[in-house]
């Protein structure tokens, strides 16, 4: 994804989000973020895309053998939890006290 500005999304480490597509939709449980790949506009969600991962013998890790690790989604695929009304919900950004803050559209919200 290559362009001239980076892009802005709703979504920061640490939130909950239910995922909405894919293998492991799942829109009734909340799930938390890993990782946010800005530059790619994926994200890792955890317990979500696992796949299994063959490594070699290091240093740290002697025996290696099979890792199974979450890998990122497209940021389309998820959207951000409201506590308050236990559902996925939309992002309304507003500014307040010259911060700019998150803002649940269906409970209305601060996201934390």
């Amino acid at each position: 994804m290559k362009t001239r500005f980076k892009p802005k999304f709703n979504i920061k480490k640490g939130d909950l989000v239910a995922v909405i597509t894919g293998d492991d939709k799942d829109r009734t449980k909340p799930r938390k973020v890993l990782e946010v790949l800005v530059s790619d506009a994926r994200v890792v969600v955890e317990g979500v895309n696992i796949i299994t991962k063959h490594t070699k013998p290091t240093a740290q890790n002697t025996k290696g053998g099979i890792v199974k690790q979450e890998a990122p989604i497209s940021i389309s695929n998820v959207m951000l939890w409201d506590a308050k009304a236990g559902k996925p919900t939309k992002v309304n950004r507003q500014r307040e006290n010259g911060k700019l803050v998150r803002i649940a559209k269906k409970s209305g919200e601060v996201i934390k």
